[in-house]
Parts: structure tokens; C-alpha cells; sequence
């Protein structure tokens, strides 16, 4: 068996399972689960219809590169999306199957562990960040270096404290924006930053942007890296985004993304992925082309998540530390002054509340000397209005018995 999957720690849910699998929370309680960020509200029809409608499809192979309509539906949404030239849809857009899938194999295509140099190369990850991301640099034979983010600076990751021989061996930076745990999203700033280090150091930059479409503002949607290098006059040499259908149009089963940018890396990422032997079914090709080309069900999705939020910020933030995020569907809460651990608060709250979050430790490695993670929970505000609400108010209620 290959080695490297010795170096892979468990998945934060199943630390998750295992913290709580000693409990039995209260009968009268209905389970409330703020742990997973899997998008509950119902799939748009327009989706289920173009579905059914390309059922056909099942009797023929998948192309890798994707169909012609879904690269051009793909192409057309970022320029809409993000004010930009339109991308060329047979060079510079590749649907994928979801954005974790390709976050996971483009460090396979990308990362060169043979680069003339005793040390490995390095994969830089935010710290907290989406697990997928060290994974995929340990199983390609990298090393991953956590750059640990500020709640002070908006939980923005410091990338100044990251020392130069680190950089000289960075291959690969993974960005979140809007981030996953915090919800913070990149500035132009914080994009030119990152550019001039890889100008400078010639690593690739994979911006995961599969929450871009959760927002609180319809006037201000979250730049984006391609938006950002369009805004200061640069190529996407180097540069790939990662997007899906998962989050912004209820379709997490279907597995629908796509990456688009730096035309050179993409020929070389569809090399990859013609043996990788990961595309996307006919079908869902289809109805993939169809949600990319619809933005009704997108708004209204946003207007549940944004009720959601007006309806459970508030109570919460009177008894923990938390505040709306920049984008996104989490909620990053500091429950320092409960007196408990992250962990003890997410046991604690299930045994006696029937509410599941998740520990930020969990999403976090320690690096540095610190855990960035520690003492925060993470709140998926993915269920009905009903059940958020309920759920904070259960929260409410602990912290009171807490405090008393």
C-alpha cells in the first residue's frame, strides 16, 4: 500500500463521531446539526427537469473535457459573474466532478516531488482550512505549510510571516475566499500580494471558490481571483479558480464543478484527468449547463441563507463571540468566555441540548506554536429557518445554564 496514506489524520467528522458517541442526548429534543455544511434547501426544478430530460445520456461514455454547451454555459456565467472578457471555453474552462475532486487531483497534476532538492516541496493551506487541502499535498508527495489566519485582521492569513526558504520551495497555494471555516473573503490587497509572490517564486495559486455565491448583499458580490487579476492587469498564468453547483444551486449529489483559468496548466490538469477517469456523467452535464445559465434560484437560495442569518446572528451573539461573516453559510464563533474548550462546548451542547456543531480545532492544525481553531465553533446554517432557529435558542439557553 502506498505509505503516504499513513500520513493522512482522520476526517474532522469522524473525530466529530467520535467525540460525541458516548452520549445520548435528550428523547424531547429533536436532533438540530449545525455540523455539516451539506446545502439542505430543496434542488430547483429547472435542475431535476433537465435531468430527467438527458436521461439518454446514461447509454454513452462522458467526454473529459466536458460538452461544448456546458464549457460555453461555464464561460458565459464568469463573464457575467466577475465583468470579464469571456474565457475561451475549449482552453481556459474544464468542468469537473466537484470541486473537492479536483482541489484533491489538481495537486496530483501540479505538484513535482522529484525537484532537485533534498527537501519536499511545499503546498501551502490557511490554517483553519478545508481538509482536502493537506490530504492532497501529503498523497502528492508534498509538504503542507499552514499559514495561520488573524481574527484580529478579519481572519486573513499572514502571508508576511511566512519565511523566504519556505516560499523558494512552494509549488502550490491553496486560498479559500470565501472561506471555509470563517466565511472572510480575499481583498484586491490581499490578491496582489499573492500574485507578486508567485510572480516571484513560480508557484500556482488554486483559489476554491465554491462559496462565491453565498452572499448577503446582491449590489456586492465577493471578488473573485480571476475578478482580481482582470482588476490589476494580469494574466491567469499560473492561476486556476475551483467552483460548483453544490452550494449555489442544492445539488451537492450531483457533484457539478468546474476550474477555469491558465489555459497551459488546464491542458496539462486534462492529461491528468483523461486517466484519472473522473468525468463528469452526461447527464449531469446537461443539467449542469442548465443551473449555470439560470440565476433566479440562485437569489432566491441567497435570500434563505440571508434570513437565516438576520433571524440567528443576533441571539448568538448575545451570549459568544460571533459576527456575520464576509460571505458563506457558516457562523465562526468564539465560545471562550463559556469557560469550555471547543470540544467540551460541542459535547457538552449535544448531551444536553441535542445540538451538533463542529469543533473549530477539528478544522485546524496546530502550527506555529497555536491551534487557530481552538476555542471556535463552526455553525453550518444549512437547515430550515425552523431548525436554525431553534437550534440558537437552544445555544442561548446553554450558555445561560453555563453561566449560572
Amino acid at each position: 500500500m502506498n505509505p503516504r496514506l499513513d500520513s493522512l489524520q482522520p476526517y474532522p467528522f469522524e473525530k466529530l463521531r467520535a467525540l460525541l458517541k458516548d452520549f445520548t442526548p435528550p428523547a424531547a429534543l429533536a436532533p438540530v446539526s449545525f455540523g455539516i455544511g451539506e446545502p439542505k434547501h430543496p434542488t430547483p426544478a429547472l435542475i431535476r427537469e433537465a435531468v430527467v430530460a438527458s436521461l439518454d445520456g446514461l447509454s454513452a461514455y462522458p467526454a473529459t473535457a466536458g460538452s461544448a454547451p456546458l464549457r460555453e454555459a461555464i464561460a458565459d456565467w464568469l463573464k457575467q459573474r466577475y465583468n470579464l472578457p469571456l474565457l475561451d471555453p475549449a482552453t481556459e474552462v474544464l468542468p469537473v466532478s466537484g470541486s473537492r475532486e479536483a482541489l484533491f487531483s489538481l495537486a496530483q497534476a501540479v505538484v513535482d516531488p522529484t525537484c532537485g532538492t533534498q527537501n519536499p516541496p511545499i503546498v501551502l493551506c490557511p490554517n483553519p482550512f478545508y481538509q482536502i487541502y493537506e490530504g492532497a499535498a501529503l498523497l502528492a508527495g508534498a509538504q503542507p505549510y499552514f499559514v495561520n489566519s488573524n481574527p484580529a485582521r478579519n481572519f486573513a492569513c499572514d502571508y508576511a510571516a511566512v519565511p523566504s526558504d519556505i516560499w523558494a520551495r512552494t509549488q502550490l497555494l491553496y486560498v479559500c475566499s470565501p472561506g471555509n471555516p470563517t466565511g472572510a473573503v480575499l481583498t484586491l490587497d490581499d490578491w496582489r500580494e499573492l500574485f507578486t509572490l508567485s510572480d516571484q517564486h513560480g508557484f500556482v495559486i488554486a483559489s476554491d471558490e465554491c462559496y462565491s455565491e453565498i452572499y448577503f448583499d446582491e449590489a456586492a458580490p465577493p471578488l473573485g481571483a480571476l475578478q482580481a487579476a482582470q482588476q490589476l492587469g494580469r494574466s491567469f498564468e499560473r492561476l486556476v479558480i475551483l467552483s460548483s453547483l453544490s452550494k449555489r444551486s442544492n445539488v451537492p449529489g450531483m457533484r457539478s464543478g468546474f476550474v477555469a483559468g491558465d489555459a497551459a496548466l488546464l491542458k496539462r490538469f486534462l492529461l491528468y484527468r483523461t486517466y484519472h477517469g473522473a468525468a463528469l456523467s452526461p447527464v449531469y452535464q446537461a443539467a449542469s449547463t442548465a443551473a449555470w445559465r439560470d440565476e433566479a434560484h440562485v437569489r432566491d437560495n441567497r435570500a434563505q441563507y440571508v434570513r437565516k442569518f438576520a433571524a440567528v446572528t443576533p441571539l448568538l451573539a448575545s451570549v459568544l463571540d460571533v459576527r456575520l461573516p464576509d460571505a458563506a453559510f457558516y457562523l465562526w464563533a468564539d465560545v471562550s468566555r463559556t469557560g469550555l474548550t471547543d470540544t467540551a462546548f460541542a459535547q457538552r451542547l449535544f448531551a444536553d441540548y441535542n445540538v451538533t456543531v463542529l469543533p473549530g480545532s477539528y478544522l485546524a492544525r496546530t502550527a506555529h506554536g497555536t491551534n487557530p481553531g481552538s476555542n471556535f465553533i463552526r455553525l453550518a446554517l444549512v437547515a430550515s429557518p425552523g431548525e436554525c432557529l431553534k437550534g440558537a435558542q437552544r445555544i442561548v439557553e446553554f450558555c445561560h445554564a453555563l453561566a449560572h
